[in-house]
């Protein structure tokens, strides 16, 4: 059997199979969401499975390779991306992205957060091992606050970059990213708890002082959040409109759901435009998914992100080394949080942010970057370290076959 097919036979064909249930999932939910524009939804589902079909191609391509070789991606990926937050920072475009030829656009937030991924992963376990072949110092690069210092220059720039863009969303997902690394890298508890007390009493100052400054219209929909959450008096004719109708949306359809494609005399929010429709396909697809496919299809969809999540932290514990359970634990942390930003805004746990559900939104570019990042967790299944039976078998016969009697017996 030659490596090629070996590898693929070896693929985490569960992972395969939950990953793109999800995204035939996605292009039905599209079709509907998207039938309000111009293009109509058909189009959006058609561009999202040409989409698929590059992502598919990258997904293979990402799986067969040696995880390991990608680290030499990570620093110039992290640089391009933050090369061009920065050029698109003042940008007055509600959703700061990249025009490309052909009518096409991605996001430069999303290309960093997947390479500061990959830079984690890459700096957390090879620092700590350099520490040890230089003299006198290198057992500096082994201390926790080396460690601390790294996640914290590594996403802490970036996330200022997104922030001053203002996009809030993008900036949230950063959090968990840094903390699943400073806990994987084995960052000491006590280091652990003492940043967590800093940044709870750094939460007032952050909230009245810093959000403020950096994105008005964070600040505001924060607050709004919060007036809804204490059943407060709101606008639901202006700022309220939107998160009032999308609550509504997701909590009167009941089991059933209305069904595919749902007109507005079965009583459809969605098809009576009440929900923002030019948004519908992507930041606000699972009020959509919620009213047509009901409670039962929801959670099937919300179980199908937990099967992902679940079989990705499965993989981690094979990883062959700290490389490949970062970069497991980086996926399974920037998933998760998207997941339960965009849920989360639309059955009021969270504000409403500007964030895509990863495999279900429209979202061109970032449904390759999603497969991308799961290729990289399938690479660190393909390539885990076997468990060699023969070594064993060898071991035991070269023991000796008779009982070895204590020295007064003989």
């Amino acid at each position: 059997m030659t490596p090629l097919l070996r590898k693929l036979l070896g693929l985490n064909w569960a992972l395969v199979l939950t990953m793109y249930g999800l995204l035939v999932f996605g292009v039905f939910s599209i079709e509907s969401a998207a039938r309000h524009l111009t293009e109509g939804g058909e189009a959006f589902a058609n561009r999202q499975k040409m989409w698929i079909m590059i992502g598919s191609a990258v997904y293979l391509v990402t799986s067969l390779l040696d995880y390991r070789w990608f680290r030499w991606l990570g620093l110039p990926m992290y640089v391009v991306g933050l090369a061009l937050c920065a050029k698109i920072m003042n940008s007055d475009a509600e959703v700061h992205q990249i025009d490309l030829p052909g009518g096409l656009s991605f996001q430069p937030a999303q290309l960093a957060i997947a390479s500061g991924v990959l830079m984690l992963a890459w700096l957390l376990q090879d620092l700590p091992r350099l520490g040890g072949k230089i003299p006198k110092v290198g057992w500096l690069l082994k201390e926790p606050l080396v460690k601390v210092g790294i996640v914290a220059v590594i996403t802490g720039v970036p996330f200022l970059l997104v922030v001053k863009m203002g996009d809030m969303g993008s900036a949230l997902v950063w959090i968990p990213v840094a903390a699943v690394a400073l806990i994987v890298s084995g960052v000491p508890f006590r280091y652990l708890s003492f940043m967590g007390l800093i940044g709870m009493t750094a939460l007032p100052l952050m909230y009245f002082v810093v959000l403020p400054m950096a994105s008005e219209r964070g600040a505001a929909r924060i607050d709004l959040f919060l007036d809804m959450l204490q059943n407060r008096e709101v606008d639901i004719s202006g700022d309220a409109w939107a998160p009032y109708h999308i609550s509504i949306a997701v909590g009167h359809a009941g089991w059933r759901g209305m069904g595919w494609m749902a007109d507005a005399e079965s009583g459809s929010i969605h098809d009576r435009k009440l929900i923002p429709f030019n948004t519908a396909h992507n930041d606000f697809i699972f009020p959509v998914i919620a009213e047509e496919q009901g409670f039962r299809g929801s959670m099937l969809l919300i179980t199908g992100f937990a099967l992902l999540l679940v079989l990705c932290l499965f993989v981690a514990t094979y990883a062959r080394d700290p490389m490949g359970r970062m970069i497991v634990a980086g996926v399974v942390a920037l998933f998760f949080a998207h997941i339960f930003e965009n849920i989360g805004m639309c059955i009021k746990l969270m504000p409403i942010t500007g964030i895509p559900l990863p495999l279900i939104s429209y979202s061109g570019t970032f449904v390759v970057m999603c497969m991308f990042m799961l290729g990289l967790v399938q690479s660190v299944w393909v390539h885990r370290k076997p468990i060699r039976v023969e070594e064993e078998v060898t071991e035991k016969e070269h023991q000796p076959s008779g009982l070895m009697l204590p020295s007064r017996d003989r």
